[in-house]
């Protein structure tokens, strides 16, 4: 993949990017949140795209006897020796998860009070662990998956669905574990850190309703087949709830979020003398909007040193999404950057990166891209129609023909998505 080299201004940013992803590497925040050791095992499961480096922390800080089984996304695997390393699909799940899924739910049966289950859970989950209720197939959950993928649902409404549509998400999987503890690290990928919502919460209690899920397939006109359906209309779907006797002694511990990530990327900046702006950890809704919005900030401060002095650099994380319409390979943080990009028309001064700290923008084995003031002009010299490559929801083939995408590779840990706008000019220029 061709790549360019990089400006000053982006090479700052693409430090604060690394920083913001090792704050969130297993090997640093996973040991401080071990439990102490019980009177009898200690089994460890677990799942998502950091789950194998986390497993992996585990062993190396553990000096008791284990056992464990995790799956990851394919390519995120790690070694390990007492910990067996699964690899499955995501975003759309595979029979390698289903099966995964099976064997982790057969490993924790028969625990005694005495037992400690360790649960590893980062984010991709939901994807890592397709176990349906009986009726429904791995087809109908690759079917709802890509529905849900392309709707614009928020990551809360999706893991909803999901919740309400699986034997092992919801709860049911520490629900399996009893009368074992279980002790759940994780590391957050979503919006506000609800611990239901990342990989759709299997040892969490959940107090949403077959009812709620219904009204979301709703609200975005999903066309899901009627034996799913009535899995949620006979109430048959429902997940386990806040009390159940089951989930006493669960216990949820959240070793690395959003915010963390940011306040690292922060540091970079205000060691290289511009002063950071985090405007949240939990910025919800449609990455072109909130590139527009972004990019009227940038331009104030551009224009009138308001509401920051400058140089400085705003900074966000949460989760977008993309209402995918066009026939591009979507991507949330290059479609925000896209949008930034033509909401800014060149101005100069402001540059921008936007990535997802797991490595992977959509369903791309990249990251995201970068942004300039010649950004446009360098597109059109190339014949490239940027709003177009919007309206397809085209962001990576458009910033990988400019040879802007950010590649990482598995970063092996994942705090949802990194937004930065760099501004450096002096004001009304």
């Amino acid at each position: 993949m061709m790549t360019r080299a990089l400006s000053p201004e982006t090479f700052l940013l693409r430090r604060m990017f690394d920083a913001a992803i090792a704050a969130a590497q297993p090997a640093l925040c996973v040991p401080p949140a071990l439990p102490e050791k019980p009177e009898g095992r200690l089994i460890v499961i677990g799942a998502g795209k950091a789950s194998a480096e986390m497993a992996r922390a585990v062993e190396a800080h553990w000096d008791g006897p284990l056992t464990g089984l995790v799956v990851t996304r394919y390519g995120y695997a790690v070694p390990c020796e007492r910990i067996e390393i699964v690899e499955a699909a995501h975003p759309v799940p595979d029979a390698a998860g289903l099966q995964a899924a099976r064997r982790m739910l057969d490993r924790v049966q028969g625990l005694s009070a005495d037992d400690t289950v360790l649960c590893l859970i980062s984010g991709g989950g939901s994807s890592l662990l397709p176990l349906p209720l009986d009726g429904i197939t791995l087809a109908d959950k690759q079917l709802i998956n890509q529905q849900l993928l392309r709707s614009g649902a928020s990551i809360g409404e999706m893991n909803c669905v999901r919740r309400h549509l699986s034997a092992i998400k919801g709860g049911r999987l520490a629900a399996a574990c009893h009368p074992a503890r279980v002790v759940t690290l994780l590391i957050s990928d979503v919006p506000g850190d609800d611990p239901r919502d990342i990989a759709s919460g299997p040892t969490v209690a959940d107090a949403s309703t077959c009812a709620d899920a219904l009204d979301i397939i709703r609200r975005y006109g999903l066309e899901l087949p009627d034996h799913v359906l009535e899995v949620l209309r006979s109430g048959r779907g429902e997940s386990v709830k806040p009390g159940d006797p089951r989930l006493a002694r669960a216990e949820v511990r959240l070793v690395a979020t959003p915010q963390m990530a940011l306040q690292a990327a922060a540091q970079v900046a205000r060691q290289a003398g511009v002063t950071p702006y985090i405007l949240g950890d939990s910025i919800e809704g449609e990455a072109r909007e909130v590139g527009k919005v972004m990019a009227a900030m940038a331009l104030q401060a551009v224009n009138h040193d308001q509401p920051f002095d400058q140089p400085c650099v705003l900074l966000s994380g949460g989760e977008t999404t993309v209402t995918v319409r066009g026939q591009g390979r979507g991507g949330r943080n290059v479609e925000f950057l896209l949008a930034c990009a033509l909401a800014l028309r060149g101005k100069g001064g402001i540059y921008g990166l936007a990535g997802d700290t797991d490595g992977v923008d959509g369903q791309e084995e990249i990251a995201g891209a970068t942004i300039a003031p010649d950004t446009l002009a360098r597109a059109w010299e190339q014949g490239l129609r940027p709003g177009d490559a919007l309206d397809d929801n085209d962001g990576h083939g458009f910033f990988q023909a400019l040879g802007d995408s950010v590649v990482t590779g598995p970063t092996l840990t994942n705090v949802n998505d990194f937004r930065a706008l760099l501004v450096t000019a002096p004001a009304g220029h």
